[in-house]
Formats: structure tokens, sequence, C-alpha cells
């Protein structure tokens, strides 16, 4: 049997959900919370297998009662069940470990489905957030390429590390001082810095040289 909590301040959506579990065998509602210190409450009291999580709610979102409930109670699951597709609450919730979110408009045998997965130890997305997942990896993947340096930048750094000048970094690595200026500038774009004392202070903490 999978025990199964609800915590939603809306009582018509509680009352809905809590209708289409009692009519499957193999799980049951053994708790309800309309907030955080409701849930925080029971859960002293009772061990639910999987809980069924709104994100927008008094006192605490959904993505804070995620971190909590991960944080003090490991084992228990946490599918988030909400009407909002933005992206910064979907990837805070994955963040804070939430097991699985789904939207609202999704058919009641999704929800029943859902809550299976998770509590096999599986993740579930709603289709639509997908797209937004993929997306958000993606320009993760392309934010930290454009940061990485090139074999000839890490050899500018090197220079710049030292002390050495425009000029003297030309003479070293038998490239023109156009050619510095142009490495140093992209150097500093990628590092986010202004300065040489600042770039110098990066490579140092960040290890991207050498130490003597």
């Amino acid at each position: 049997m999978i025990n199964v909590m609800l915590v939603d301040d809306h009582a018509i959506l509680r009352d809905g959900l809590k209708t289409i579990i009692s009519l499957e065998s193999d799980m049951d509602v053994v708790g309800e919370a309309t907030g955080g210190s409701e849930m925080v409450a029971l859960l002293k009291n009772k061990s639910p297998d999987v809980i069924v999580m709104d994100i927008n709610m008094p006192e605490k979102d959904g993505i804070e009662l995620t971190k909590i409930v991960k944080k003090e109670y490991p084992d228990i699951k946490v599918l988030i069940l909400t009407m909002y597709k933005h992206e910064e609450y979907f990837m805070s919730a994955l963040k804070e470990g939430a097991d699985g979110y789904l939207l609202k408009d999704s058919p009641s045998e999704q929800v029943v489905d859902a809550i299976r997965t998770v509590h096999r130890g599986e993740s579930i997305i709603h289709p639509a957030m997908t797209k937004k997942l993929i997306s958000y990896h993606q320009q993760e993947a392309q934010a930290k390429e454009e940061t990485v340096l090139t074999e000839r930048e890490k050899e500018v750094l090197v220079c710049l590390v030292q002390g050495l000048s425009n000029k003297e970094i030309a003479g070293r690595l038998f490239i023109s001082d156009k050619t510095v200026k142009i490495h140093v500038s992209k150097i500093f774009k990628k590092l986010d810095v202004k300065s040489r004392s600042q770039v110098v202070i990066y490579a140092v903490q960040h290890k991207l040289v050498p130490l003597p």
C-alpha cells in the first residue's frame, strides 16, 4: 500500500485527489494539510511514502517545503502538482529534490501513475516541462562552453599572472601586440573580471594556472 499525503490549500482539489486515490487498490490518503505548519505537524505522526504538493501556499511555498521534507525525511517522495509552468519554479523544485513535477491540467490517471512512479524511485515530469528542462541544460552547456579558455588563452593567462606586459607576452608567445590585446579582452570577458589584478586573483583562487 502506498501511503499518500496531500498538501494543498485548496480543499476542492484535495477532495478530488482523495476521491481519485481512494479508487485505487494500492494506495491510500493518510493525511491532508493546507500548508507548511500542518504538514510538519502531520509528519510527526504520519509516515507517508509520497507527498503530493502544490507550490503556491500560505506560509512556505511548495519548493521550501520540498527542501524541508528532503532534509528531514529523505525517504519520502515528493510529487509537485501545480498550475505553474514557469521555468524558475520548475528548476527550483528539482534542485530541492522533488521527485516529480506535474501540472494540474494532467489527467487523473496520469497523477495516479505518477504517484506509483515516484514511489518506485523514478522521476516523472509533465511533457510541457520536459522541453524547458532540455532547454535549461542546453543553455548551461553553452554558458559553460563560453567560459572555457582556449589553450592560447591559458598561455596568455599564465603570462598575466607572472606580471608580463602585453609586449612581453607577445615576445614570449611569438604573436603580435594586437593579438595579445584580443586574447586579454576575451579572458577578461570569460572570467568576468575588469582588471589585471582581478584576473590574477581569479586565476590563483580557481587554480587556473600552475603555481610555483
